[in-house]
């Protein structure tokens, strides 16, 4: 796991990409050069009353200028105040935190849904292989589809079929005839649930980012501990602490 640091980020632009949902450029000190595919920073309010920082996942890395994106939606009054800043003002972030996801040559599947698509684009940069990309959305108010374009083979699936196809990420997948050899995917747990059952049946390997409440961000609190197959050498019990084991697992590690 990379080392993690707390430092005092400069925003370098912000911007709505579609109603509700912000995309955030931050200038860091160290985080960027540690930063894995996969991985999230904690955000801190400024607001006192808010003292638990807020997860968020990275989207884009860009080592060059020590730089980090995070694409975000306005879910209360902590990402409400994130919205609401601009470029040149700071925010104080802890990262990289959490495992990211493995970079293996398979002919993949990269698969998000709703606010887990963000950090799929990182990975699709980076894996070195065949890409087919699988975005769920719940209409035709899309975000970050021209750049994963950019990266891979895009499919679409929407629930009320204004774009691609009607339904979910793996009726995309059946209308389109796809096929792969592993498995990368972030998103609401019903969508985990159905990839891993999916991933199981054809005996595929699989990895998932799972989306949990968190608390301190680091392993400490235990508010985000999901069910695992395998005892957890930190609380003896059959728990997994998402921010810390992950939040990214092989899927048969854990419960869903």
């Amino acid at each position: 796991m990379s080392e993690k640091f707390k430092e005092q980020a400069v925003i370098i632009s912000q911007e709505e990409i579609t109603p509700g949902i912000y995309s955030m450029w931050l200038k860091t000190d160290h985080i960027a050069g540690q930063a894995k595919a996969g991985q999230f920073i904690s955000v801190y309010c400024e607001d006192g009353s808010r003292m638990l920082p807020r997860p968020i996942s990275i989207c884009e890395i860009d080592r060059v200028d020590h730089a980090l994106r995070i694409v975000y939606r306005i879910a209360g009054k902590g990402t409400e105040e994130f919205s609401q800043k601009h470029t040149g003002m700071r925010l104080e972030i802890m990262g990289p935190l959490g495992n990211g996801f493995p970079l293996k040559n398979k002919k993949a599947f990269l698969i998000g849904g709703g606010i887990g698509i963000p950090p799929m684009l990182e990975l699709a940069k980076q894996l070195n292989c065949e890409k087919q990309i699988v975005l769920g959305y719940r209409n035709s108010e899309m975000f970050l589809l021209d750049q994963f374009k950019k990266l891979g083979s895009v499919y679409v699936a929407t629930e009320d079929g204004s774009y691609g196809s009607k339904g979910t990420v793996l009726d995309a997948i059946r209308d389109n005839g796809l096929e792969g050899e592993i498995i990368y995917a972030c998103g609401p747990t019903p969508m985990l649930k159905a990839l891993k059952e999916f991933a199981g049946e054809r005996k595929m390997e699989c990895w998932i980012s799972m989306e949990e409440k968190m608390a301190c961000g680091i392993g400490a609190c235990l508010a985000c501990v999901c069910k695992s197959r395998e005892i957890d050498g930190h609380t003896n019990v059959h728990n997994k602490r998402v921010c810390k084991e992950g939040p990214v697992f092989r899927a048969e590690e854990v419960e869903l």
